[in-house]
């Protein structure tokens, strides 16, 4: 009896190890009918548009609403795309975008799910650049909208239309890119407002192609009525824009503010500098980018104190900037201490290199994950201030730069600070610091970036030579909850400036405890009056500050 039963039982889980085996395989089949596995894009563009054979990437977004353009909702969190590259491709000629192109968020379009869908196709346009080292590169040429391809002029884009994904679907869907995007407007000036551009000669030898430099400037009040008074330049650095520095428009808080009786008379700038790799050089010299550093202060600053009435003494220029602006704010204060008179960085980018938005690029030798002896773990990329909850991964984030181009050309922010911080590859490109497919990371350019661009490390090696220049100079603020993690970062250099003697550093770090990327303890006017203050305190002796105070 008891070897029948186990007879029975056998049969039994045989018979359900069958069952659960045929159950899976239908299931699979199943959601593969679901999904759109056999959709296929085929996308041309047509001689009225160009006769001439264009080299590029053909981007596709799909969104689940037109009420703003497809192309228009993609970002970070934003809708679904994919990309290809394509080279010398002729009019009439198509480019295709089907279940083995890498997308993001979903990976390939057999994982787009069933329902109605708004689909746009762009053409971003590369241009050939013929570099002073004798490296050719095609990548996209800014033309002045800050580097990003869904809105860039010249960029040319498909009228939208509507899809039904269905399950088990075979479709191929034919689609042109007819409407060439137009120039970007700049702003006219007005009385407080000013904007000048100029071809840089530095770095048009550099790249073997025409680049541009600009800035607009801020006015104080009074600026007209006072002819003979010069004053002192604030550097408001960031991220491109052609808007006014502080956001400053009328009947705002800040219009008020500066336009009072009470307020220090300053001029503003923020600095229009866009490279092929990105919206913004980071203001310094490097490999991959160029002079950007010798052009800004060799040609665009003086352009600018030539035309309007700076003090074009180092006491009277400061800086400030949020993020990028922060990195580039401290960076140049540390690289130009006989240039500048103090920084005001909030949340600046990564200033060592221990924690890059959450890759200890020394450490790790995965950037998309922590290996620990028994388990790794998903390396953080983007966290919530509020909760702490994981908002994106190092390996997203990654997929998604990938996605919006191939050789560091995303126009995103790990692939820029690649070609800032990083070596030029063999083929002319930056050489990235780890796979953007597999994570690893290549320790030899974890090297470079630490002797080149990790600003602790280089405080560390030439305190003796720059921190006398440097005495009561910097001054950092961040939140304690980076979405970033970029506090980390900020922590290791206040630890280091902490401990210098001969000379302490005398500046100062300001923490918010629970805020976020970009918090800020004051307004845009405080902070001006706070570097008015510094100002008058390091002026040279025996020098007029009252004349600006009026």
């Amino acid at each position: 009896m008891a070897e029948e039963k186990r007879k029975h039982c056998s049969a039994l889980a045989i018979s359900l190890i069958l069952f659960l085996a045929c159950a899976f395989t239908v299931l699979r089949s199943f959601a593969a009918e679901k999904s759109g596995s056999h959709l296929r894009f085929e996308i041309s563009f047509p001689r009225s548009v160009s006769t001439a054979a264009l080299t590029g990437r053909m981007m596709l977004a799909v969104a689940r609403t037109d009420t703003i353009e497809p192309r228009l909702q993609v970002g970070r969190y934003g809708v679904q795309i994919f990309g290809v590259d394509f080279e010398q491709l002729r009019p009439g000629s198509t480019v295709t975008i089907d279940g083995a192109t890498l997308g993001y968020p979903v990976e390939h379009l057999g994982e787009l799910p069933p329902g109605e869908y708004f689909v746009q196709a762009i053409l971003n346009k590369y241009t050939e650049f013929k570099r002073a080292d004798g490296h050719i590169l095609w990548m996209h040429m800014d033309q002045w909208e800050g580097q990003d391809w869904r809105r860039s002029p010249g960029n040319i884009v498909s009228e939208i239309t509507k899809l039904i994904v269905r399950p088990g679907q075979e479709e191929t869907v034919k689609l042109e890119v007819t409407k060439v995007l137009p120039p970007i407007k700049v702003p006219e000036d007005t009385k407080w407002v000013k904007r000048i551009k100029i071809q840089s000669d530095i770095l048009t030898e550099f790249w073997g192609h025409p680049i541009y430099l600009g800035a607009t400037i801020l006015l104080p009040r009074g600026y007209e009525d006072h002819p003979n008074v010069y004053y002192p330049t604030v550097y408001d650095e960031g991220h491109f824009s052609l808007r006014p520095p502080f956001r400053f428009r009328p009947n705002s808080e800040f219009y008020k503010e500066w336009t009072s009786e009470d307020m220090p008379r300053f001029i503003v700038v923020t600095l229009q500098h866009p490279s092929p790799y990105f919206d913004d050089s980071y203001a310094v010299n490097s490999a991959n980018n160029g002079p950007y550093g010798d052009a800004i202060h060799e040609e665009l600053i003086p352009e600018i104190e030539k035309r309007f009435r700076c003090i074009s003494q180092a006491y009277a220029r400061v800086l400030t900037g949020v993020s990028t602006g922060g990195w580039e704010s401290f960076a140049l204060q540390v690289f130009y201490p006989d240039f500048y008179g103090g920084t005001w960085s909030v949340s600046p980018d990564p200033l060592d290199f221990r924690n890059v938005e959450g890759i200890n690029i020394y450490k790790d030798r995965n950037a998309f994950y922590k290996q620990h002896e028994w388990f790794s773990i998903p390396t953080m990329n983007t966290r919530s201030p509020r909760t702490g909850e994981v908002l994106l991964t190092s390996q997203q984030r990654n997929r998604m730069e990938l996605v919006n181009g191939t050789k560091g050309r995303s126009g995103e922010q790990l692939d820029i600070w690649s070609a800032l911080f990083g070596p030029v590859g063999d083929d002319g490109y930056f050489k990235p610091l780890f796979n953007k497919s597999s994570g690893e990371i290549d320790s030899s350019v974890a090297q470079y970036w630490m002797e080149h661009f990790d600003l602790c490390y280089y405080l560390q090696t030439h305190w003796k030579e720059v921190g006398p220049k440097l005495v009561g100079k910097l001054h950092v603020i961040c939140g304690r909850m980076d979405d970033f993690s970029l506090n980390f970062g900020v922590y290791f250099v206040e630890d280091f400036l902490e401990s210098t003697r001969d000379p302490y550093y005398a500046g100062s770090f300001t923490y918010g405890a629970r805020g976020g990327h970009g918090w800020q303890p004051y307004n845009s006017a405080q902070l001006l009056r706070i570097m008015a203050e510094h100002i008058t305190e390091n002026a040279p002796p025996g020098t007029d500050t009252s004349r600006w105070k009026y």
